[in-house]
């Protein structure tokens, strides 16, 4: 199944489509929770002796947490449902949850919050279920409390997971907007689909790490949402598709020969971290054109990549002249990437408008444009009317807010939307990086990275994208699927690296080695098989 961003409406009308096609909100219910106690049981390494806290809410959230207290006990768990805010006295999910042994503590009741600090202190994991998807409301009154009570023990331990159930609590499930006391959560169980509070900021940095979860919608209405709605959430189910083929009867020449523009004398490592990106994609031939104070250093490096030496001007960036010399070479190439520390002067301006922008010839190949290609299209009058070439352009929200002339705030508070438009607008496929990396084409097919990983705020991880992608193009892939595969490879890296050495202290030349095994491992062993 492909998984789609959705809205709270959205949603609903799934919801609606299933019960029409015989599965009801119940049988959704009971699937969501039992999917969830499950996610919760591999976290915890067994529920056996547990001490899971669950908090509860008014509507088909809270009633979600109780399913999910019910099977968490079932299987030996020590279960408290705290009730946030008020249930109805004939709830069968309650009861439910009761005959299995579940404490619970119904707010009202309890002596002010005591009682629950005292359970927060002393379990092992703090379920979510008190709002979800619900109507978006301030977190006034108790429900305040209890998040911020929770923010606080977390804060002070901060081993205690942090699960919500479908989207944390005081996280606009439309829009991301957040109450100041949202709860933080460190997983969200996303029911079925993500809904696009947790795709877009602030909500996304509430969310943690977001785990889809199947509910059990019929065939025909997943059918439909594929059809209907428009933002992706990829999975490695829907990239696995797009990697290219390797024929057996396949040589050098099959996958491409990539042409990076890349570097200058105080940013050589640029040029080298895109080329292997490039390498480890799997393109066939790779030429790194770069100043010559930079060649004298990549070439003792870079020993399976071609070299083209360029002039430079005075500070060691690309001279505006090299573009002949590239322009001249131009058909030995299938795609080309530019952009990787060229600097950014009157003089790499040049270079990218006679590059790129200048005469009938100007390059119509495939290309990935990064960093200093993207700021200094940026000073190029209509450079997007006068870009011929099929590109990809992956800015960061600081560089989209030099393109769109927004501010960085403004970008992150709408990265669908400011991207979506810019797409469209520029006529090339786009991807705003960052937490939840969003990609579009100029079509408007979109799609969201589901990965959100300090661990890539280190120097260099952009090129090492932007060689990724460039090697994509080069064997074949459309930008479009380039962009969100190499997107996706690149996180699935990240998320790797961090689990190895954490948040801190990663660097971007950790991620290239495993952009191979990631490949292979998507493919599967019949790929691999001899």
């Amino acid at each position: 199944m492909t998984v789609k961003v959705v809205t709270v409406a959205e949603m609903q009308a799934l919801e609606a489509a299933s019960e029409a096609a015989g599965v009801s909100t119940d049988t959704l219910m009971e699937n969501a929770g039992l999917a969830c106690a499950l996610r919760i049981r591999q976290r915890l390494g067994g529920a056996a002796g547990r001490r899971v806290v669950v908090l509860v809410g008014p509507g088909n959230n809270g009633a979600d947490g109780f399913v999910l207290a019910r099977h968490l006990a079932r299987w030996g768990a020590d279960v408290c449902c705290y009730i946030v805010r008020g249930r109805p006295s004939d709830d069968p999910k309650k009861a439910d949850a009761l005959a299995y042994g579940v404490a619970v503590i119904d707010a009202a009741a309890a002596v002010g919050l005591p009682d629950l600090a005292r359970l927060l202190r002393g379990c092992d994991a703090v379920v979510d279920a008190i709002l979800g998807a619900g109507r978006y409301r301030p977190l006034d009154g108790l429900v305040g409390d209890v998040t911020a009570l929770v923010n606080e023990i977390r804060s002070s331990k901060p081993n205690l997971p942090v699960i919500a159930v479908d989207l944390p609590t005081g996280v606009n499930p439309d829009t991301g907007d957040s109450d100041p006391r949202t709860l933080i959560a460190d997983e969200t169980l996303a029911l079925c689909h993500p809904k696009y509070g947790i795709a877009n900021f602030p909500g996304a940095g509430h969310a943690g790490r977001i785990k889809v979860l199947g509910i059990g919608l019929p065939d025909e209405v997943s059918a439909s949402a594929d059809a209907d709605l428009p933002t992706e959430w990829m999975t490695p189910e829907s990239v696995r598709a797009l990697l290219p083929a390797r024929p057996l009867t396949s040589h050098k020449g099959t996958f491409g020969h990539l042409l990076i523009v890349a570097g200058s004398r105080n940013f050589v490592g640029a040029a080298f971290l895109a080329a292997r990106g490039a390498h480890r994609s799997g393109a066939g031939l790779v030429t790194l054109a770069a100043p010559e104070s930079v060649y004298r250093i990549a070439a003792s490096r870079l020993t399976e990549t071609i070299h083209l030496p360029l002039p430079e001007d005075a500070d060691g960036r690309v001279d505006a002249s090299a573009a002949d010399v590239i322009r001249a070479r131009i058909d030995n190439y299938s795609a080309m990437a530019v952009g990787c520390g060229l600097g950014w002067a009157s003089g790499t301006t040049a270079l990218m408008d006679r590059l790129l922008l200048a005469g009938e010839d100007r390059p119509s190949m495939s290309m990935a444009i990064d960093a200093d290609g993207l700021n200094n299209l940026s000073r190029c009058p209509d450079w997007a009317d006068r870009l011929r070439a099929s590109a990809v352009l992956t800015p960061h929200p600081g560089e989209m807010a030099t393109l769109t002339g927004q501010t960085t705030s403004q970008v992150q508070s709408d990265r669908i939307g400011i991207t979506s438009r810019s797409a469209a607008s520029w006529r090339q496929t786009v991807l705003l990086k960052g937490a939840h990396s969003v990609v579009v084409a100029p079509c408007g097919k979109r799609c969201v990275l589901p990965f959100a990983n300090s661990a890539l705020a280190a120097g260099g991880t952009g090129d090492v994208l932007t060689g990724i992608i460039g090697g994509l193009l080069a064997q074949g892939v459309a930008p479009y699927d380039a962009a969100r595969l190499g997107g996706f490879l690149h996180g699935t890296a990240a998320e790797q690296v961090r689990s190895k050495y954490g948040d801190a202290g990663v660097v971007a030349s950790d991620l290239l080695d495993r952009i191979p095994a990631i490949m292979a491992a998507l493919r599967g062993p019949e790929a691999t098989r001899d």
